[in-house]
């Protein structure tokens, strides 16, 4: 097992290379060097990039969609063109690039207003306006202040929906879409969902809230999204997150990732039976019909740890000490994102630092665990949300 560039804590399990995870040429150089058999893309910058066309262009297994399907999560304004044009339910929306034009939309939609970067802003390009003044700022952020560089030189301009936000994850090849699983995060930065926007403070999983009519909803809408983009000649492979709103009128979707969702993978994935490299595998050689896929009853909930300052500017290099007893916790496991070994210590080198993931016959019990393996973990200026999953039951 290898990992490019890996952090702190894939390395006591795989061996480490120095590629960055965009660099598409290093990144094909290291695949050739390994011989590699199979080639799981996490990130989406190298999708966007097209990574995983060249690999199979040189006859490499590759999971993850091409250029052309990663789009989908590149670029909300296509992904918003797709669900109109193909009736996949979504909230209203229109895409601009002057700042007149998006603030008279604003004021079409009654002033509250989701403000999109269009582009990849690691999942920090969304600002939920409640109020006009709120919308145009981060309007202007974008479009002015070029925050986030070419990602904002389009905004979309969406309705705000009201209603329990779910995450879907299913495994897609040529001819299957397979339900992995799904799950419910927590994107605000702090308790009660106040504060900007983030990557993800935490996530659980199952959802036992969800009646089936609905879920059955949900994966309906995943497979037309695929069916969509099929009839626009566009293959899709690998994996397909659908972020959906469950509004008064039913499920809508607020958004598509091309690959594993994070924080919502680690309470998923602890889920599975079976070997996670031989579904990867399936779906990447399109063997994703003759999948089956087993999820447990039991529960997992995982709770970030993030820099002082997330999602905003924050410091590297803090020291980070009780990894061991965390780790020893019972019916747990910590996750890196942000790590990276420096003299021999581990260090933050991120915003989202770690995940602490709890299981257990039920969601309180998992949330428990989680909390207990994130107590035993500190670092300066860390911070975490103190509800994840809480009510979750």
């Amino acid at each position: 097992l290898h990992a490019a560039p890996g952090n702190a804590g894939i390395a006591s399990v795989a061996t480490c290379h120095t590629a960055a995870a965009d660099d598409v040429d290093a990144q094909l150089r290291l695949a050739d060097d390994l011989d590699a058999d199979l080639v799981v893309i996490g990130p989406e910058a190298p999708l966007v990039a097209g990574l995983a066309d060249e690999l199979r262009a040189r006859g490499r297994r590759a999971f993850g969609p091409g250029r052309a399907a990663a789009r989908l999560e590149g670029s909300k304004a296509f992904a918003k063109d797709l669900m109109v044009r193909h009736g996949i339910p979504t909230a209203r929306a229109a895409a601009f690039s002057e700042v007149g034009p998006a603030s008279a939309f604003v004021d079409e939609l009654g002033g509250r207003a989701v403000v999109k970067a269009d582009g990849l802003a690691a999942g920090k390009g969304v600002t939920v306006a409640s109020d006009r003044a709120g919308a145009v700022a981060a309007i202007e952020e974008c479009l002015v202040a070029s925050a986030f560089g070419e990602a904002g030189a389009h905004v979309v301009i969406e309705e705000v929906l009201e209603g329990a936000e779910v995450s879907a994850f299913a495994l897609v090849d040529a001819s299957s879409t397979v339900p992995l699983g799904l799950a419910q995060d927590f994107k605000r930065a702090g308790d009660g969902d106040t504060g900007p926007n983030t990557g993800g403070m935490g996530a659980y999983s199952p959802l036992p809230w969800l009646d089936p009519a609905t879920e059955a909803r949900i994966w309906e809408v995943v497979s037309s999204t695929v069916g969509a983009l099929h009839d626009d000649g566009i293959a899709y492979s690998g994996l397909l997150y659908t972020g959906l709103m469950l509004t008064a009128e039913g499920p809508k979707v607020l958004e598509y990732n091309c690959r594993f969702g994070d924080p919502e993978t680690q309470v998923v994935i602890p889920r599975l039976r079976g070997d996670l490299a031989e579904m990867l595998d399936a779906g990447a050689t399109d063997r994703l019909a003759d999948l089956k896929v087993d999820l447990s009853e039991d529960a997992a909930v995982t709770v970030v740890l993030a820099s002082g300052g997330y999602p905003g500017p924050y410091e590297t290099g803090r020291p980070i000490g009780g990894l061991e007893a965390a780790a020893a916790s019972p019916d747990a496991a910590v996750f890196h994102s942000g790590t990276a070994e420096r003299e021999g210590r581990v260090v933050t080198d991120g915003g989202r630092v770690l995940a602490a993931t709890g299981w257990g016959p039920t969601v309180e019990n998992a949330r428990r665990r989680a909390y207990e393996a994130a107590s035993h973990i500190s670092f300066d200026g860390m911070t975490r949300r103190s509800d994840i999953a809480e009510g979750g039951r």
